[in-house]
């Protein structure tokens, strides 16, 4: 009979310490893949050199929250550059700029009292905006310039995860760029031509 009781004494400190475990793990962090551009075609240009410059500088700070996402959109806007325009040329350098890639939280007005306990609503807003600028420059002379842009918004619920939240930036990343690269294609087809290789 002690035996028994031992055993069972053995299995509900057991079965007490998986709780605690379970208790104490933390949720399953978000893993997110590169945002590339690789599969799709090179834009080949006539330089002979493509210099990539970050004239933005991020605030770091509140409302601005684009330093917190998984994959920043700045360094998204600097990615596109280097999968896609590529050298083709022995003159002239070719000047990608990203002047702008903010997302600024935008905080919701939301029911109180009973009601707003009741009710699930969208308490937040991050308006999400890209700006780049182009330029073909010979020596000191610029021969073009083009800008072009992208500008997102999502809302997001009050008791919403932070795992959740992250999944939110990411997508919304991935739209904006999506939205930026077909802007750009545009842009430099219309504006570039007497530049482009093909």
């Amino acid at each position: 009979m002690p035996l028994k009781t031992s055993h069972f004494a053995t299995a509900l400190c057991f079965t007490c310490a998986l709780l605690v475990a379970a208790c104490t793990n933390p949720p399953q962090q978000n893993r997110f893949a590169e945002i590339t551009f690789e599969h799709h075609p090179d834009i080949k240009l006539d330089v002979s050199e493509v210099v990539v410059e970050q004239a933005y500088v991020p605030p770091n700070g509140s409302p601005n929250v684009d330093h917190l996402f998984p994959v920043k959109p700045v360094d998204a806007a600097i990615r596109w550059a280097g999968d896609r325009l590529v050298v083709a040329g022995t003159r002239r350098t070719a000047k990608f700029i990203v002047k702008e890639a903010s997302v600024v939280e935008v905080p919701l007005d939301t029911k109180k009292g009973l009601q707003g306990t009741l009710t699930n609503e969208q308490s937040e807003r991050y308006d999400a905006k890209i700006v780049v600028e182009l330029q073909i420059l010979d020596g000191g002379r610029t021969e073009g310039t083009t800008v072009a842009e992208a500008v997102r918004r999502v809302t997001v619920p009050e008791d919403i995860t932070l795992n959740d939240r992250e999944r939110v930036w990411y997508r919304l990343t991935e739209d904006i760029m999506s939205d930026l690269n077909k802007e750009l294609e545009k842009v430099i087809r219309t504006v570039y031509f007497p530049y482009l290789v093909t």
